[in-house]
């Protein structure tokens, strides 16, 4: 399976900004995006995004354009300002939550995923939910984190190396964009 948006921008964060942003990156699509979806998924909100095409298709179209947004940014970077990282830890956060949010890929895989390990004859299937979609979180913070250490270190080379560095975000930016049309027109994005 190709690399999503989340590894994409986790590594292009590491690589371009340092293992420390890629690794608040990583936290933001984890721990940030499950406090809004984990909920939605335990009591049920989220079974209207996988039943109403409307709502899929518009938060499939939202996250599309936040990624082409997001990799334009990068493709334009002006070779006197990429050198010192743009992204505060804070502005990481919140770039990675948005950006899980807004692609429909872990919401849908959660509401069709989940379910199938909860015992509708145990204790509370709210809870039960809350819990493996908390583990399922946990594991994209092994998995992400995992590439957000090894671009980072991989970034700590490129920095030595401007222009290298340079179009290594023009290329990750171009990546980043293919997938924001890739949700837009072809069908899913994964991890």
């Amino acid at each position: 399976m190709p690399p999503g948006p989340d590894s994409m921008l986790v590594t292009a964060r590491g690589i371009g900004q340092g293992r420390r942003v890629a690794l608040f990156t990583v936290l933001g699509m984890t721990a940030g995006a499950g406090m809004v979806q984990l909920p939605l998924i335990a009591f049920g909100v989220s079974s209207l995004v996988r039943t109403s095409p409307l709502a899929f298709g518009a938060l499939q179209w939202l996250g599309a354009a936040y990624l082409v947004w997001l990799g334009l940014g990068l493709v334009f970077t002006k070779p006197e300002t990429q050198a010192r990282p743009d992204t505060t830890p804070i502005k990481a956060v919140a770039a990675a939550r948005e950006g899980n949010l807004f692609n429909p890929w872990p919401i849908t895989f959660m509401v069709a995923f989940l379910p199938q390990f909860v015992d509708p004859h145990g204790s509370s299937v709210t809870l039960q939910l809350l819990l493996l979609g908390a583990t399922q979180k946990m594991t994209g913070v092994l998995v992400l984190g995992t590439y957000a250490v090894a671009s980072g270190s991989i970034g700590a080379w490129i920095l030595k190396r401007p222009r290298v560095r340079l179009w290594q975000q023009r290329i990750a930016g171009l990546l980043i964009v293919g997938l924001g049309f890739r949700m837009a027109f072809g069908g899913g994005a994964g991890r």
